[in-house]
């Protein structure tokens, strides 16, 4: 799961870039962000697999979290206020969505194996 997920938040990166590439310059500011925040996404998800305890992985994959939500809202500004639809767009979003199911829930287990510990 650990290599999946590393590929897959690699790959939304390189998807958010691609994309962006597609967009007007009107869109700018939203196009930064989205680079951004989905780049994070992989980073981010790296250091968690790179944490020195489990406390640690937790931490760094609610930032992953962070940034995917934040993904999901630019890709979804940008959905909204395109002249086009894109599938292209719409498989990203859910991408991003089904990511963050997968972070949520694993967030949720670790959380749950670490109170049981305490």
């Amino acid at each position: 799961m650990k290599e999946e997920l590393l590929k897959r938040t690699k790959k939304f990166a390189i998807d958010g870039w691609k994309l962006c590439q597609t967009l007007p310059n009107e869109f700018l500011d939203y196009k930064r962000q989205l680079v951004r925040s989905s780049s994070s996404v992989g980073a981010n998800y790296r250091a968690a697999c790179r944490a020195k305890s489990a406390k640690d992985f937790v931490n760094k994959l609610k930032i992953v979290e962070e940034e995917l939500d934040e993904s999901l809202f630019f890709i979804e500004l940008i959905m909204e206020l395109s002249s086009k639809e894109s599938k292209q767009w719409k498989s990203m979003h859910d991408e991003g969505d089904q990511l963050l199911a997968i972070l949520v829930k694993s967030i949720t287990t670790l959380k749950a194996k670490q109170s049981i510990k305490s």
